[in-house]
């Protein structure tokens, strides 16, 4: 392994990003932190161009390997480095983690893809101020040029994503039951699992640094309804404080705190069908997502 840093390369509206930037600074990995597309960002280009990137060094520090997507890094990390790990040492507690996550990155993703790109303040602030994380040197016609194509093309995608009028609803209210979850959970305890974080708490917490503090219309819902879930996303953005000895930290599977019961009864609700609808549109070739979630009608293309 080399003495240099990793590069983890990301946006700071990108859940996925600071998911993995937070995941580094509580595991204490050395990292650099690239804006990508920056005057910066010298890196290579991975196979697919998605956010965050994680470019392993050369022995030498040049840059090496690139890698991306968020759930196979943590998994790759855990398996270079051994302490303060986000993994439960019990199998159970384990598949209970990753579908936490997974939730997080594929379900409460749709909410926040949702609430930036339907709501008109959304529009124009991620239109006006994610251009700039890569370039503040942007002058007026290229933002203007820039919140054009972007805003276009994002809001394009929403039925891509399962954001339209008919799934508004759907999308909505279980972002805002898991807003109430998570703050009946902190009577408990401060994460799903114990008192340390695991996969699912740094999946839940990426989309949560866009839908509790940074997107205007879901802000409002959350300083509203669940102020301590914005304190949460704070403390989560850097637990290199936190203390950790060993395994220890983790609850039995016996002692699973309610809330974290409640978190998986709401994973089976309304995740869970639509994995199997959109499992099935993939296997007979359908071109839409259809299955039904607390009653509700949900479409989504495959």
């Amino acid at each position: 392994m080399s003495d240099h840093p990793i590069v983890l390369a990301g946006q700071y509206g990108s859940p996925y990003s600071l998911k993995m930037r937070a995941v580094l600074r509580y595991r204490h990995i050395p990292f650099r932190w690239v804006l990508r597309d920056s005057k910066w960002d010298d890196l290579p280009e991975p196979p697919v161009r998605l956010i965050p990137m994680i470019v392993y060094p050369n022995g030498d520090g040049s840059h090496g390997e690139v890698t991306i997507d968020s759930s196979p890094q943590i998994m790759r990390l855990e398996r270079e480095h051994t302490h303060r790990s986000v993994v439960p040492t019990d199998p159970a507690l384990a598949l209970i983690d990753a579908i936490i996550e997974d939730f997080g990155d594929e379900w409460v993703t749709k909410a926040m893809y949702h609430y930036r790109w339907a709501y008109q303040d959304g529009i124009d602030k991620a239109g006006t101020l994610l251009p700039l994380s890569g370039n503040l040197q942007l002058d007026s016609d290229g933002a203007q040029m820039y919140y054009d194509f972007f805003t276009q093309r994002q809001i394009g995608r929403r039925e891509l994503v399962g954001s339209t009028d008919i799934t508004q609803p759907i999308i909505e209210s279980s972002y805002e039951r898991l807003l109430d979850l998570m703050t009946a959970g902190f009577a408990e305890r401060d994460f799903f699992l114990g008192d340390r974080p695991g996969r699912g708490d740094f999946g839940i917490f990426g989309q949560l640094t866009q839908l509790v503090k940074w997107d205007p219309t879901s802000v409002r819902i959350a300083e509203q309804r669940a102020p301590k879930v914005i304190n949460w996303v704070d403390r989560t953005d850097d637990l290199s404080w936190l203390p950790v000895e060993g395994d220890d930290g983790w609850v039995s599977l016996e002692s699973l705190p309610s809330a974290t019961r409640r978190l998986l009864h709401e994973i089976g609700a309304t995740y869970v069908p639509f994995l199997l609808a959109n499992a099935d549109a993939l296997e007979t070739g359908k071109d839409e997502v259809v299955c039904e979630i607390l009653g509700d009608t949900y479409r989504q293309g495959p």
